[in-house]
């Protein structure tokens, strides 16, 4: 009834339960939110289809590609999901497709590689890492637990991804299209750069589940915690962006040390 009432020109949907290891904690919801909640809104865009045509944007998702084994990724790779959260998401980017095909909307699938900003959630492990070092300087936290040092992902931000997924739906037909920098990091790289940046040495001590990240003075920063590694654990992530490049000149601006 809301879109009825606004006929809208652009729908972009990017509400969803975004979290992997809590869509393994709360897999139903996270299939009603990411899966059903595009299927309503395409329905209701198909239902208004002869009155104003209005393009849709569905936010997929770089885990739809699950463990790529050091391939990079474009729009022809396999996808493979390895969480609640990549399988609804993998729904929602065939609903797209279908609707798209079988009744001429203007739907748009953009497949974007992790992309973050200071307004990322805390239980995110970009942000999760600087606020709490931001909070063991403040004296306010004794120190982090992390599961998986050596994932690696193509890390973005959301500055810039939000300018070409507006891009997306002005392109004269619709299409999908892998949206990631073809930089990738390890979290254990964003750690080393955030201790850089804060100008403290660190050291890593053991192995596995009993590393941990001392400074020089001894004092412990960082230690893994087994229950922050995923069920089926996503070892990498490597992007494309050569579709995007020549269909809408992307370039990233900001890249992790930024």
């Amino acid at each position: 009834s809301i879109i009825s009432n606004i006929m809208p020109d652009e729908i972009y949907n990017l509400g969803a339960q975004s979290h992997v290891q809590v869509s393994f904690e709360l897999p139903i919801y996270t299939t009603t939110v990411n899966s059903f909640g595009v299927l309503y809104i395409l329905e209701t865009i198909k239902k208004l289809n002869h009155k104003k045509k209005i393009k849709f944007y569905q936010a997929s998702s770089s885990e739809m590609f699950g463990n790529a084994d050091g391939k990079k990724l474009n729009e022809s790779s396999k996808f493979k999901p390895a969480s609640p959260y990549a399988s609804s998401k993998l729904y929602s980017y065939w609903i797209t497709k279908n609707y798209r095909e079988a009744y001429n909307i203007f739907a748009t699938n953009g497949i974007l590689f992790n992309h973050e900003s200071p307004l990322r959630g805390e239980h995110f492990v970009t942000k999760k890492i600087t606020l709490g070092l931001a909070n063991i300087i403040k004296k306010n936290q004794k120190y982090i637990e992390l599961g998986n040092l050596d994932a690696v992902r193509d890390w973005g931000h959301a500055k810039d991804y939000a300018y070409y997924i507006w891009k997306m739906l002005q392109l004269k037909k619709p299409t999908d299209l892998v949206l990631c920098t073809e930089q990738s990091y390890s979290i254990r790289d964003f750690i080393n750069e955030c201790f850089r940046y804060l100008n403290i040495k660190i050291i890593y001590k053991g192995k596995g589940i009993k590393e941990k990240i001392y400074d020089t003075n001894g004092k412990l920063w960082i230690k893994i915690n087994p229950k922050f590694y995923r069920k089926n654990e996503v070892r990498e992530l490597y992007g494309d962006a050569t579709e995007i490049k020549t269909k809408l000149k992307w370039k990233n601006k900001t890249n992790l040390k930024k």
